[in-house]
């Protein structure tokens, strides 16, 4: 353990020192909080005198053991108008001061802990609702050290043990003037205890801690000032609990919106190339449609002398020849099937309107479709036909191509 330093400014030079180590020596804390943690700690020792910094051994529940900063010292608490001093260790532990330190009573051996102390366990460790309610960077030992000295003093912690009465007391009759009072006095490491001063049995014991040696009393605004503004930290320090909490539950909130708003940008993004590929595919459709209307406006200029004067003379069968048999035949059947359809449906019209009777249109009906069932099947015997011919072709120009 290193010694505490003797003065306030050794004290800045101390902190400034061991907070400065790098290497295995150096103590846990992380280099943004180095600052903030050495002027904690000598604000405390400023507003607090009996509190030393210091560097000790620190270890955990599990087990494992580190260098830390601590606070050792006491605490001034004031009871029934008399001033006590509790001794406390403060540690500060390696994610101080993001999380609040570690307090514990620390009693001689002639003090004793209060049983069901609402704020201290039977280990001595303390936890006070500023410990609980500890805000970065807000909180400081300073005000930390103030409400144990405020809860300490509406119920103390610690009791000095009463020591059984001697059974041959020496007795002087010149003592006597001393038997109806009991004094405090100095014991051990500097903390008074109550003395027993035989024949009789000690009074009840005053909370451990004694003080000054007299009893002090305070202004009674002071006193309600301080508590007044007690409460009002720990108000505040409620408040901005409950608005943390506010304010995490509507981040959360902004957060899913957020999420839904990107997975819709990713939607809108891919649709929107999807829409862009579509009108490059019709643009390009459009330039073959194009090309084609070119095509057959040239022929049709091309072509449109040849036929003045002589439109009434132009067969339309043969406007256009096949280059084959069986192409001849397809078109036949197909000219075929498309006739019968258009007759089909004009009969359907002449039947609706009343102009037929419904016997001579059945009979119409079964002859056409008798027919145009013939057609069909001609047809696609022959398209089998030219689908075959295909294949012969492109196998004879096979062998042609791969020599």
């Amino acid at each position: 353990m290193v010694p505490p330093p003797p003065n306030h400014q050794a004290i800045q030079q101390f902190l400034s020192s061991v907070l400065s180590q790098r290497g295995p020596s150096a103590l846990p804390y992380t280099e943004d909080t180095k600052w903030l943690i050495r002027q904690h700690l000598v604000s405390l020792t400023s507003t607090f005198p009996s509190l030393e910094p210091k560097t000790a051994t620190f270890t955990h529940n599990d087990g494992r053991t580190v260098n830390l900063l601590q606070a050792d010292g006491t605490v001034p608490m004031t009871f029934e108008s008399v001033t006590y001093n509790i001794p406390v260790i403060i540690w500060l532990i390696e994610s101080y001061p993001r999380h609040p330190p570690c307090v514990y009573v620390n009693p001689t051996r002639d003090m004793v802990i209060k049983r069901s102390h609402s704020f201290v366990n039977p280990s001595g460790l303390v936890a006070v609702p500023y410990l609980q309610n500890w805000i970065y960077p807000s909180s400081n030992l300073v005000d930390l050290a103030r409400e144990l000295s405020m809860i300490f003093g509406r119920d103390p912690p610690l009791f000095s043990q009463r020591p059984r009465p001697s059974p041959n007391p020496s007795y002087h009759p010149n003592q006597s003037s001393l038997t109806n009072s009991s004094t405090f006095g100095s014991v051990g490491s500097g903390y008074p205890r109550q003395m027993v001063r035989p024949p009789q049995y000690p009074p009840p014991s005053p909370p451990y801690g004694g003080g000054e040696g007299k009893a002090g009393t305070e202004d009674a605004a002071e006193v309600f000032k301080r508590n007044v503004i007690n409460k009002l930290v720990e108000n505040v320090h409620g408040d901005m609990l409950l608005l943390r909490k506010t304010r995490e539950s509507e981040m959360e909130n902004l957060f899913s919106a957020q999420a839904v708003l990107r997975r819709r940008e990713e939607e809108i993004n891919k649709g929107l190339k999807e829409m862009r590929d579509e009108m490059e595919g019709l643009e390009s459709q459009l330039q073959v449609v194009l090309m084609n209307t070119d095509v057959l406006e040239a022929w049709v200029r091309q072509n449109e002398g040849k036929v003045k004067g002589g439109m009434e003379d132009i067969d339309v069968d043969k406007a256009f020849e096949c280059v084959d048999v069986l192409s001849k035949q397809m078109l036949e059947c197909t000219a075929a099937d498309m006739a019968i359809e258009d007759v089909v449906y004009s009969l359907d019209k002449a039947v609706q309107e009343g102009a037929m009777p419904f016997v001579q249109y059945l009979r119409n009906v079964r002859l056409l479709s008798r027919e145009q069932f013939f057609n069909r099947a001609t047809a696609a015997k022959v398209r089998a036909a030219q689908m075959q011919a295909q294949v012969a072709s492109m196998a004879a120009r096979a062998p042609r191509y791969a020599s």
